[in-house]
């Protein structure tokens, strides 16, 4: 059955990257936008396409993600809430709808986007976590959080971010505005929260494996610097893996992602 009056909504997800191979529809794996297109093709009747605030790569996890989607009218406006609870009654347990809302025809999660967030969590102790053994990077040498801090304010602003940029990325330019980062600890995991109005493939966790050398005394911020400075990536450390990084939120003209949780 096909409806001819449909109401764009925007959805806030969480998923475990872990069960997936990434956001995007893959034709042998399984990925979170087949997965959240599956179940709102049980609550409509028919296929509905989902547009993203930023795609993912396998492993990686999301806190508040936001996508939209055109649904049906009717079935909207009659119950919204249980719409989301319908959805996740279709869904996995590796991921949830935790909000939504009604946006204009013309609202798109990606281009609209102003800012988006992620957070990457070191754990940061000589023995590996049991517990959470997929949710953190395990550096089991002490960083110094000082000097990486230190390192991560000549990544501030608006600059060529080539060196940060891995080598499949399709974006047109590598210069987007880092508006805040953030290191701290709390008992053995380290957070790096990073702020900025686009980020290229593999950005952030590309900066987080300079920093960490910083941390462990192998590059100095001021050598940090002057990587940046030589938009060459073949001169920085190694992508940091999958497990330790999550979109955390995504911020538009008149709400954020974060806002609609509840």
């Amino acid at each position: 059955m096909v409806y001819m009056n449909l109401q764009r909504i925007a959805l806030v997800i969480e998923f475990d990257g872990h069960a997936f191979s990434g956001w995007q529809r893959q034709p042998n794996a399984p990925s979170v936008q087949q997965t959240l297109e599956s179940a709102l093709a049980a609550i409509d009747g028919c296929r509905r396409e989902l547009m993203t605030a930023g795609r993912t790569d396998a492993g990686v996890h999301a806190r508040a993600m936001l996508v939209h989607a055109d649904v049906s009218a009717e079935r909207w406006h009659r119950a919204p809430r249980a719409y989301l609870h319908g959805l996740n009654a279709h869904l996995p347990p590796t991921v949830r709808v935790i909000g939504l809302k009604k946006v204009a025809a013309d609202f798109h999660a990606r281009f609209d986007c102003l800012e988006r967030a992620y957070c990457y969590q070191i754990w940061n102790r000589t023995t590996l976590s049991a517990l959470d053994r997929w949710r953190h990077w395990w550096m089991p040498r002490a960083l110094d959080i000082d000097a990486m801090y230190e390192a991560s304010r000549y990544a501030l602003g608006r600059h060529d971010f080539s060196a940060l940029r891995a080598s499949g990325c399709q974006a047109h330019s590598p210069v987007r505005e880092i508006r805040d980062i953030r290191i701290d600890r709390e008992g053995y995991c380290i957070r790096i929260e990073v702020r900025a109005d686009a980020f290229l493939y593999r950005m952030v966790r590309n900066l987080v494996g300079n920093l960490v050398e910083v941390g462990l005394g192998k590059r100095s911020p001021g050598n940090f610097a002057e990587l940046l400075a030589s938009r060459d990536r073949t001169r920085g450390a190694a992508t940091a893996p999958a497990q330790g990084l999550y979109f955390t939120d995504a911020v538009y003209a008149d709400f954020r992602a974060s806002e609609l949780i509840g």
